[in-house]
């Protein structure tokens, strides 16, 4: 059995106005499975795009076995031995299990005379040729036996649950016979016993000598799977645990270091009235029995792990996704269906987490993005002006500090923390009662975050309640009034920031 070793030395990746890998060097040994963890902005989706090979890096260099490789694209990686596996699944749910583990790859054969006539075959879609599919079966079948996994691998994939899925996509990359395996959060979509399975799995490829990185912010899962931890924090490499001597708060605390907790301003003040409510709300598959008060003023958070439905729970209230039971109250008002052109003109707004897709649009100016939500406020009798536009967010373009030359270059010119304020000034120029915020500082520098949190203090001086959804955990801390804790889909408990620190609302959100 030969054993695999792959490290980094000295690795680097600077984008514009950030660091997110600085003098990073690791070392993932064949044989071991590796928990890659940290933090929401720690730097470890960046380290595994760059063994990926869809990232370049800024500066240092990756070693397999002691040599040299360079992986320029995600088919150099495939070729150098390294291997990675997404949390959102590639397959072709129309094609087999067999087509789609080869799947760029199927054996072919020329047009072969028989008794006279030509042999019947079927015409490859990727290049026009006959595909040799007793090959296709046996080469998948082989694949699938060196993991010791049955499966039918003329089994269509679209049929197949997503556990099965996710070993298809396992054995994609294996057919590649790597000695790196790289898993990004492979058990999000996993019941219990699926979860045990693949487990099972991944220490039979590393017993075959593969180097197993596996990435996941679910630390309980740690102890059944991993040899070692592996911590990033803040960009840098924070240091190895061996699994048998870590303790789950000596894996947080390397996540975390020393935080220092910060305080929002102290003349911050909740109001009594009520500005949105939530009735026992719930979406089947996603969230159940959320119930709680927004005030005017407050800035009340919603903390949890990936997959705890927090996103979900935003899109629901704002009617971009329904939702099956309970109910929403704005301003007293009971409502049992929502639309986001229902909640705009009651006054609620939201920035969703992907605001380069689904918040702005890229080739329009700063001043069509920023004048989007309230044209039917500018305009007048019907007609929509360029002064009666640039007009109205004058003021906006300086209360938020959006440093811009000039307001007709395109949205996609501005930095991260820039576009994220011209989401907001978009629903601000609505005059909103409500905010949803989801995300509001994930891909942004620590300046551009330091003035997102003054502009969530300067809505909350104004009364309007804010309702922000964060990874950031000390942030929230920091930010709100008030957190509330999700966990598989319902709401765990409720904190205020001066009753524990980072780390301990981290080992609270995690789920049991």
């Amino acid at each position: 059995m030969q054993v695999h070793t792959l490290q980094t030395q000295h690795i680097r990746k600077e984008y514009p106005g950030t660091i997110a890998l600085d003098d990073v060097s690791v070392t993932f040994e064949g044989g071991k499975i590796h928990g890659l963890v940290g933090k929401n902005g720690a730097g470890k989706s960046t380290l595994i795009k760059i063994l990926a090979g869809t990232v370049q890096p800024t500066s240092g260099s990756i070693l397999l076995d002691g040599r040299e490789i360079f992986l320029r694209s995600a088919q150099d990686a495939f070729h150098q031995g390294v291997a990675t596996v997404y949390q959102e699944l590639s397959l072709v749910p129309s094609l087999t299990v067999a087509e789609n583990i080869l799947l760029g790859r199927w054996p072919q054969r020329g047009l072969t005379p028989i008794s006279g006539r030509l042999e019947i075959g079927c015409l490859s879609p990727l290049r026009g040729m006959l595909v040799d599919w007793p090959a296709v079966w046996t080469r998948a079948q082989a694949v699938l036996d060196s993991m010791h996994v049955a499966l039918d691998v003329r089994r269509q994939v679209g049929d197949l649950g997503v556990a099965q899925q996710q070993i298809v996509e396992i054995a994609k990359a294996m057919s590649f016979n790597p000695s790196v395996l790289m898993l990004d959060e492979p058990t999000s979509a996993l019941a219990q016993h699926e979860t045990e399975n693949l487990f099972q799995l991944l220490r039979k490829l590393a017993g075959q000598g593969v180097a197993i990185v596996y990435i996941t912010h679910r630390l309980q899962e740690l102890p059944r799977v991993a040899d070692k931890i592996m911590v990033l924090r803040d960009g840098r490499y924070a240091g190895t645990l061996e699994m048998g001597q870590a303790r789950p708060e000596d894996i947080v605390r390397l996540m975390f270091g020393e935080v220092v907790q910060k305080e929002r301003p102290v003349d911050l003040q909740v109001g009594a009235g009520t500005v949105l409510e939530v009735r026992q709300l719930g979406r089947h598959g996603k969230f159940h029995g959320i119930s709680f008060e927004l005030h005017e003023g407050e800035i009340l958070g919603i903390a949890g792990m990936l997959g705890s439905g927090r996103t979900e729970l935003l899109r629901a209230i704002f009617g971009a996704d329904p939702f099956d039971e309970g109910e929403i109250l704005v301003a007293g008002r009971s409502l049992r269906r929502t639309s986001p052109e229902q909640m705009k003109m009651l006054g609620v707004a939201f920035t969703p987490e992907e605001r380069k897709q689904q918040a702005l649009v890229q080739s329009l100016s700063i001043r069509a993005n920023l004048c989007m939500s309230s044209m039917n406020r500018i305009a007048r009798y019907g007609v929509l002006t360029r002064i009666r536009e640039r007009a109205s967010i004058r003021g906006l373009v300086e209360e938020l500090a959006i440093r811009i030359p000039d307001l007709e270059m395109p949205v996609s010119s501005l930095s991260g923390g820039n576009q994220q304020k011209v989401v907001v000034g978009k629903w601000l120029s609505t005059q909103p009662k409500v905010i949803l915020l989801d995300e509001p500082t994930r891909g942004i520098d620590v300046q551009a975050k330091q003035q997102v949190f003054q502009i969530l203090w300067d809505l909350s001086r104004r009364g309007i309640g804010s309702l922000v959804v964060s990874s950031e955990l000390e942030e929230l801390l920091e930010v709100c009034h008030r957190v509330l804790i999700m966990k598989k889909g319902a709401l765990a408990g409720e904190v205020r920031p001066h009753e524990l620190p980072a780390d301990e609302l981290y080992v609270r959100c995690m789920e049991a």
